[in-house]
């Protein structure tokens, strides 16, 4: 048993959807997360970029004691987990391997969408990753870049959101794909809009979700779940505005965050 709290990074806030799952998932474990919304976003940066901004993630967060690393940011998980690995002797998981797994075995007829920013799509991380399980199933995926800023402004449930996913989930309409991989840390916030487009037929997969899974089974497979019977707690730490972290990260948790720290993540 170990009480020795998570580790959870993200180019941003978008993240804190994972710190949700993982709260209703974990709710004896003590998380730190760690928003580097100083050099947000990691989408339109170079591989060799988000690897170095990542790997200065995690040491901040090594330096805290953490037992565990989660990558939250799918443009990280995308381009650095090979050299976070290599680097560091901690266990470490990432959005795209528990989401890619959750897709494959969803789909019935073998056809998935993906969507997300435009850096995580240009990669191709989550399709080649689906891939990998199941070299027979058919992908497409396509950028929605504008669903960031909609669900940072609050207008998740909004007609501007409903309008815009359905512009983007167009390109769907005539590939008959099942399933559909939330592949930003945001999109769960637009859950309800994106569903009321693709309609029943099309299971949507939150790969927050699905990291939460995997990270219990990884804790107790590792003898590394918290001993502690009481509430878990939570440490906020941004390397940039801590208002509006406040602020946007209240409505991605659906409860209040009273304290968030700011660091000085260059010097990592």
């Amino acid at each position: 048993m170990d009480d020795r709290p998570i580790g959870v990074f993200d180019s941003g806030v978008g993240g804190l959807t994972v710190v949700k799952e993982l709260m209703e998932e974990l709710p004896n474990e003590n998380i730190i997360y760690f928003g580097d919304t100083a050099r947000l976003p990691y989408g339109s940066r170079s591989a060799d970029v988000v690897t170095r901004y990542s790997l200065q993630c995690i040491r901040f967060l090594m330096e805290k004691g953490v037992k565990a690393i989660i990558v939250a940011c799918n443009t990280a998980s995308a381009m650095g987990m090979d050299a976070i690995k290599s680097t560091f002797d901690i266990p470490v998981m990432g959005v795209i391997e528990s989401g890619a797994r959750a897709a494959a075995t969803s789909s019935k007829n073998g056809s998935i969408g993906v969507i997300g920013t435009e850096g995580t799509i240009a990669t191709g991380a989550y399709q080649k990753e689906i891939k990998r399980i199941n070299p027979h199933l058919k992908l497409t995926g396509i950028a929605c870049p504008l669903f960031v800023p909609i669900v940072e402004e609050g207008w998740a449930d909004s007609e501007i959101a409903y309008l815009t996913a359905r512009k983007y989930l167009s390109a769907f309409e005539d590939k008959g794909i099942d399933t559909l991989v939330l592949g930003c840390t945001h999109y769960p916030l637009l859950f309800n809009t994106i569903s009321r487009v693709m309609g029943p037929g099309v299971t949507l997969v939150n790969p927050a979700k699905q990291v939460a899974h995997a990270t219990r089974h990884m804790l107790e497979d590792k003898g590394l779940i918290s001993a502690r019977n009481c509430q878990g707690r939570y440490k906020y730490y941004a390397s940039d505005s801590v208002e509006r972290f406040q602020r946007v990260g209240t409505a991605f948790l659906k409860k209040a965050i009273q304290s968030v720290e700011r660091v000085d993540i260059h010097r990592y």
